[in-house]
């Protein structure tokens, strides 16, 4: 005998489904930075994870703990913007919370291999770089042990699928010179007595479309540049931005408000690359850069804080984590 469903019960089934449905179609996206809870100067790495289970690594840098950092998870891409050390991954903290949040300790080396080579080749990753990366890196991936076919190139205007998601190149206006520390014998010596970098072609940042519709800028290290207009909005129309803030290397927090406000115009901004200790006990300290940045902001600006997982609808809002 089949019983009726009560009202108020078969209301309750629908809302729970309805959630779970909507749960289902988020982007999920965590940072992983030194100290948990916290958003620290050098936190930049991030996961992406889509609806269908596709993750990937942006610029692991110096707050990934190697390879076999237990919140990595499964890795299907790692997206690397340009190859300086706080990127690229020259060194790591040897164990979580190491140091302070304004100076992490990062005394574990990972030159001259680099922490974004091992853990393309630990996670048996796509490493998708731009420039006049991918040589170098097929035989960086290679002489760790994986295969010079996990790089893939994308330039500017180029695109590469992820198991559904697409990864598309745009400009960054910024340098991408490679230490003479992840080179080795008499080239890596020259450069490094002569004050040298080996050049690697111009540094980039990336869009990124996701199964459920959600589009997302990752800026990299950049100044202005019209491309945040005619290319990620008008072209992609990125309804999410992650975007540098930390001045002197890239724009600062009033610049970078300007790109989010009149050029890239999305929803809703993560801060990156502050440079400086941003939080304290997860609430943003007064008088940062991270504070300036989100007071000039018209949108959302939304704290990565490290290990806690945010999640994005289609239309880059935050339903859930923030």
């Amino acid at each position: 005998m089949k019983l009726p469903l009560f009202p108020c019960f078969a209301a309750a089934v629908t809302a729970g489904l309805l959630a779970s449905t909507a749960s289902a179609q988020t982007v999920k996206i965590t940072p992983l930075g030194s100290h948990a809870g916290e958003f620290c100067a050098f936190d930049r790495a991030l996961v992406l994870e889509d609806p269908n289970g596709t993750r990937l690594l942006y610029d692991a840098g110096r707050t990934v703990r190697g390879a076999d950092d237990p919140r990595l998870g499964n890795i299907d891409a790692v997206l690397l913007s340009h190859v300086h050390g706080d990127h690229l991954g020259d060194r790591h903290q040897p164990s979580p919370n190491a140091g302070t949040c304004g100076k992490p300790d990062v005394s574990v080396a990972d030159t001259p291999e680099s922490g974004t080579v091992k853990i393309t080749v630990a996670k048996k990753a796509t490493l998708i770089v731009g420039g006049e990366m991918a040589s170098f890196f097929a035989k960086k991936v290679a002489n760790a042990g994986g295969e010079a076919s996990q790089v893939q190139l994308a330039r500017f205007g180029g695109e590469r699928d992820v198991k559904g998601v697409t990864v598309y190149s745009v400009p960054a206006v910024h340098s991408n010179g490679l230490s003479p520390a992840f080179l080795d014998g008499d080239h890596a010596k020259a450069l490094e007595e002569s004050g040298l970098t080996a050049y690697l072609g111009p540094p980039g940042g990336y869009v990124v479309e996701f199964t459920n519709g959600l589009t997302v800028y990752l800026s990299g290290d950049t100044g202005h540049t019209a491309e945040q207009e005619t290319v990620v909005r008008r072209r992609f129309g990125a309804e999410l931005a992650v975007m540098n803030i930390g001045g002197v290397f890239t724009t600062g927090p009033t610049e970078a408000a300007f790109v989010i406000n009149e050029l890239v115009q999305p929803t809703s901004v993560i801060a990156s690359h502050a440079n400086e200790e941003a939080t304290s006990g997860g609430k943003l300290k007064e008088g940062t850069k991270t504070a300036a940045f989100a007071a000039a902001s018209n949108v959302p600006v939304l704290l990565p804080l490290s290990d806690r997982t945010m999640e994005f609808d289609a239309g880059g809002t935050c339903v859930a984590g923030c």
